[in-house]
């Protein structure tokens, strides 16, 4: 048996949780995780005496997440189905002990993210007709669609989050990539914008929804993670916790810059740097990459690349179509058929960046991991001379099989099935192991995978790297590293995280031509 998060009843003596029994089929020795259930747990009985509260033996790969409303009347279940960011929810009441779980949004049309409620009406952040997100109340008296009721409309940024707290609703939106926090009533009336420290990304405004006071963390590219205390009354924002790090972000700036992509569309791009750059070439750079599965790449701090940067390095973060950076279209801009746009995307920014002198093709490497990995992996092999050196980790580099492993099914909604005659085509023209061609010089590569990766199998990795060390020509160096005893990277000791950093940088310091720091 294994078991996922769980959610505690209001009165504390128990909790809510999804798990999937001891593995009975091939398919789930091999972890593919089907039939999910959720059961419900009284503190201080044995696990044996679990009430079952919902299962479904007839939909194999549906997975349940249970919650409690703050005011611990229902118990609230999202259902989701492998990767697709559409969802059902329903609804169980915890004052009947006899009541039924309740099926209110069983369409599977779009994303439904349960707020709070407030009485028997529910708020919802949902991309239903509004694929920049919107949210709206539905009434369990009146649950019909026509009676649902628009509280905060479209707007032109991405609404990420929605909290509700001292009968406000705190709204996550994104601009441009970087965090904007809105206060508006429960009637959707505008209060206040939150002021945020500067260019970056904002999390928490957490608390229940009678409460005044809550806490937020903010982070950016030279900004380390700062919890502050704000007051919902006042707007008033001040320092809870700082960390102490050895690190001057004053010698350090982020700028935001847009390019162009290969068919036209305006990309953004972070760029980070020691100040004082000369514009003349020949700063090593970092382009780091994601563009799937509708993740947002925004402003975080991270000692590595900090390390990377007072070394003389240059660190770029483009946001690729294929993320969520401005809601569904822009997702969808960059999967399945449309998947080839995220590589036009990312190789456009390299071309930026030296168009731009910021860098040169000898002195540019690329790096990204799992779904990144395969973006490295098909930019180097499309576009090979436009790179010095390049980092694929845990990637996805077989894109004819990927399906047939572990969780690799769950990825059909972002890059479509091998098993459809014109998806397979579209997978074919990018596949990263498919795609190296013998007799090419391809960049300095270190494939990083790991021997326990139940996520993306490490055989992705060692088939790439064995057929690029076979296809390629010339004195660039082809390695492979396999961390042991390690997995997709979740969960990984401080300890290897640091020596792998290490490998890393030497290598780009190596083959970028590093010898000493540009301070």
């Amino acid at each position: 048996m294994k078991s996922s998060g769980a959610s505690w009843t209001k009165d504390g003596k128990g909790f809510f949780y999804s798990r999937y029994d001891e593995p009975k089929s091939a398919d789930q020795l091999k972890g593919v995780n089907y039939f999910h259930k959720l059961y419900y747990h009284r503190i201080g009985t044995p696990q044996s005496d679990d009430v079952l509260i919902y299962k479904r033996p007839d939909q194999k790969e549906w997975g349940f997440g249970g919650g409690v409303t703050d005011d611990g009347q229902y118990l609230t279940i999202t259902v989701w189905q492998g990767t697709d960011t559409r969802n059902r929810f329903f609804y169980k009441d915890l004052s009947k002990p006899d009541a039924k779980v309740v099926e209110l949004l069983n369409d599977f049309d779009a994303d439904y993210s349960f707020i709070d409620n407030v009485g028997t009406t529910f708020y919802f952040r949902t991309d239903l007709n509004a694929p920049r997100g919107r949210v709206i109340a539905i009434d369990l008296a009146t649950p019909q669609r026509a009676n649902w009721v628009e509280v905060i409309p479209q707007t032109a940024e991405r609404l990420q989050g929605v909290g509700l707290i001292n009968n406000q609703f705190v709204t996550f939106y994104l601009k441009d990539a970087r965090t904007q926090v809105k206060i508006h009533d429960l009637h959707g009336k505008f209060v206040r914008e939150v002021q945020l420290p500067g260019i970056g990304s904002a999390g928490g405004f957490g608390g229940k929804r009678t409460e005044s006071e809550t806490f937020y963390s903010f982070t950016g590219f030279t900004a380390p993670s700062t919890i502050y205390r704000y007051d919902m009354k006042t707007g008033v924002s001040t320092v809870f916790r700082a960390p102490t790090v050895d690190f001057d972000p004053a010698k350090f700036e982020t700028k935001q810059i847009f390019y162009t992509s290969k068919d036209g569309t305006r990309v953004p791009m972070f760029i980070t740097h020691k100040k004082g750059l000369k514009l003349d070439g020949k700063n090593p750079t970092l382009l780091y990459g994601y563009g799937g599965f509708d993740i947002s790449l925004t402003p975080s701090f991270s000692v590595s690349t900090v390390v990377w940067m007072e070394m003389g390095g240059v660190y770029a973060v483009p946001n690729l179509r294929g993320g969520g950076e401005y809601g569904k279209a822009w997702h969808e801009a960059g999967t399945k058929l449309k998947k080839q746009n995220v590589f036009d995307d990312f190789i456009a920014a390299a071309e930026w960046l030296i168009a731009n002198k910021y860098t040169s093709s000898e002195k540019l490497a690329i790096s990204g991991g799992s779904n990144g990995g395969l973006l490295v992996g098909a930019c180097m092999a499309q576009r090979p001379e436009l790179f010095r050196a390049a980092l694929p980790a845990v990637g996805v580099m077989d894109m004819l099989r990927f399906h047939k492993f572990t969780r690799g099914w769950a990825w059909t909604s972002d890059y479509g099935s091998p098993d459809d005659a014109t998806e397979f085509k579209a997978l074919l023209a990018y596949s990263p192991y498919h795609n190296l061609k013998p007799g090419v010089s391809y960049p300095a590569t270190m494939v990083t995978t790991a021997d326990h990766d139940d996520r993306v199998v490490p055989a992705h990795s060692f088939k790439f790297a064995a057929r690029l060390q076979e296809a390629h020509r010339g004195a660039n160096p082809v390695l492979i590293r396999i961390e042991t005893k390690a997995g997709h990277g979740a969960g990984k000791p401080t300890s290897k995280l640091i020596e792998e950093a290490a490998d890393r940088y030497a290598f780009l310091m190596k083959e970028l031509g590093m010898s000493e720091p540009r301070w």
